[in-house]
């Protein structure tokens, strides 16, 4: 299995009303009503897929995820039907045409081999089987242009050179062209959302759970600070605090493809 940060489940569920709208967008343009198996890949601390009981009350919901802190954190919600498990996206495999259903939130855009994962996704599905996509496409914006220009800047360089870096991230085209070579009829889009996030230096708490964590983590203890700090102070001035709120512009990207029928 790869290396991968400590999530902490607690950081990442900040905000987690917004964190978590573009997953029922997601899972609502899944037509089907009769599900039976459930994959959802990379389901970090399991809110969000407990959700997917109430849309399919009878259906097995497996949620795998390589952090064993958030599959601590997701055993909360298991039941008889809906169960957790650590394990890698670039290792998991399913017997073919096994699932009704694959979801896979906000987690592919960590892995630069994702294309490659699509058709074992595809294969994993029966006939009519439906697989959603969902990827931040936001890594041009100021909060992810900030972290990599300063974790290349010394003293932080030597630890957190490489640690801000991420692969291109698909745009929806490229999930069109790729799923519906795999067989399967493709609806993808791209929403930009615009949180509102309430608190002192809001962006600076969204990112720490998420792009911001293996910068951090990756630097001595006394440079995390200064380099929180300084970050933070910078976040603050691209992200201006006002009466209401700190306003979030947040892109995301997303797949929803259901395998042809023969």
């Amino acid at each position: 299995m790869r290396t991968s940060p400590v999530w902490n489940p607690v950081q990442y569920g900040t905000y987690a009303e917004e964190r978590g709208r573009p997953f029922a967008d997601l899972v609502g343009r899944i037509r089907v009503d009769d599900v039976r198996t459930v994959a959802d890949l990379g389901c970090g601390p399991g809110s969000l897929t407990a959700t997917l009981r109430e849309l399919w009350p009878e259906a097995t919901i497996r949620g795998i995820d390589s952090s064993p802190q958030m599959i601590e954190a997701a055993q909360e919600y298991a039941d008889e039907r809906l169960t957790f498990e650590v394990g890698d996206l670039l290792e998991w495999s399913a017997e073919p045409g096994s699932l009704d259903v694959i979801v896979t939130n906000a987690v592919l855009q960590w892995i630069p081999e994702q294309l490659d994962l699509l058709p074992g996704f595809v294969e994993a599905l029966r006939p009519g089987g439906w697989l959603a996509i969902q990827i931040p496409g936001n890594g041009n914006a100021p909060s992810h242009a900030i972290l990599r220009e300063l974790s290349r800047t010394e003293p932080y360089a030597e630890y957190a050179k490489d640690a801000s870096l991420r692969a291109e991230v698909p745009g929806p085209d490229t999930y069109v062209d790729a799923l519906s070579a795999l067989g399967c009829l493709v609806d993808a889009w791209e929403t930009t959302y615009f949180h509102l996030l309430q608190g002192d230096n809001a962006v600076l708490e969204w990112v720490k759970g998420t792009c911001a964590r293996p910068v951090l983590q990756s630097l001595p203890e006394e440079l995390r600070v200064r380099f929180e700090a300084e970050y933070g102070a910078r976040l603050a001035e691209a992200y201006p605090q006002r009466e209401y709120g700190t306003l979030l512009p947040f892109r995301r990207i997303f797949a929803v493809a259901q395998k042809k029928v023969s």
